[in-house]
């Protein structure tokens, strides 16, 4: 698969979740050829953003779109990697700020420690 081709699976689906793709492709399309590395180096796409563990149930949280997307693009209008905007973000509203990690720092930590943490 090719990330036009998961472009085009995802959208329809994330769209009716409120999740739009980020319209700048030039940063959209590497992000989404990450996920596709991440799938094949893990069996599961793991947000591009993110060390991985590589052990499913503690990346769980990770798995893009994160548990956290929903969450940031609600308060900031873009998930943390800014593949997921909201339709105002694409709008060139509101103002784009620097999105904060929400992922707890033991996670991450284990994710550093290949999933011994």
């Amino acid at each position: 698969m090719t990330a036009r081709e998961l472009f085009d699976k995802l959208k329809p689906a994330q769209e009716k979740r409120g999740f739009f793709f980020n319209a700048d492709e030039s940063y959209t399309m590497p992000l989404l050829e990450s996920l596709l590395v991440n799938k094949e180096r893990y069996g599961y796409t793991s947000c591009p953003c993110r060390l991985a563990s590589g052990v499913y149930e503690l990346d769980r949280d990770i798995i893009c779109p994160c548990v956290y997307a929903k969450p940031d693009i609600a308060e900031f209008g873009a998930c943390f990697c800014g593949l997921y905007v909201s339709k105002n973000w694409n709008e060139g509203r509101p103002p784009r700020v620097t999105v904060p990690e929400r992922r707890p720092a033991e996670k991450s930590l284990a994710a550093l420690l290949g999933g011994q943490g």
